[in-house]
């Protein structure tokens, strides 16, 4: 059931993807967060090429990650993406990793990006991108 505010990407694990016990490998959780993120900042309008192309540059500054079951080579799964908050020079991202076929819950992560200048010194996230990025309450616990 799709929620207001909150994207959604499907990704199927591949093979490269996972270890010899065809278990994915912790590592991809966030490589599908970045995904899962950059598809809902697109979906509304404030795609990454054009933040960079203005100046505007959101490099993560802190991740967090918590396991909660095991995908595993070819499930196909659901990462859900939302804004838990923002302020003027920082977005957190909250994710819930869910596989497709039965929702059961995988992982959940949070990652905080910080608004950098060309120069890569603090600056601010323009108000435009901050009335489009709203933040909303957290569908599932982290």
């Amino acid at each position: 059931m799709k929620i207001e505010g909150i994207g959604e990407t499907t990704i199927r694990v591949r093979y490269a993807e996972t270890d010899q016990m065809g278990i994915a490998h912790h590592s991809n959780y966030l490589i599908w967060c970045e995904l899962a993120r950059t598809d809902y900042m697109r979906e509304r309008g404030v795609g990454y090429r054009d933040l960079e192309e203005g100046g505007l540059l959101l490099p993560v500054v802190d991740a967090r990650l918590r396991y909660r079951s095991v995908a595993k080579f070819d499930d196909l799964l659901t990462v859900k993406c939302w804004v838990r908050e923002i302020g003027s020079r920082r977005v957190i991202f909250g994710y819930a990793v869910e596989r497709a076929t039965d929702s059961r819950l995988l992982a959940t992560a949070q990652t905080s990006l910080m608004a950098l200048g060309p120069d890569q010194q603090r600056t601010t996230i323009p108000e435009s991108v901050r009335e489009t990025l709203v933040a909303i309450p957290d569908p599932v616990r982290l």
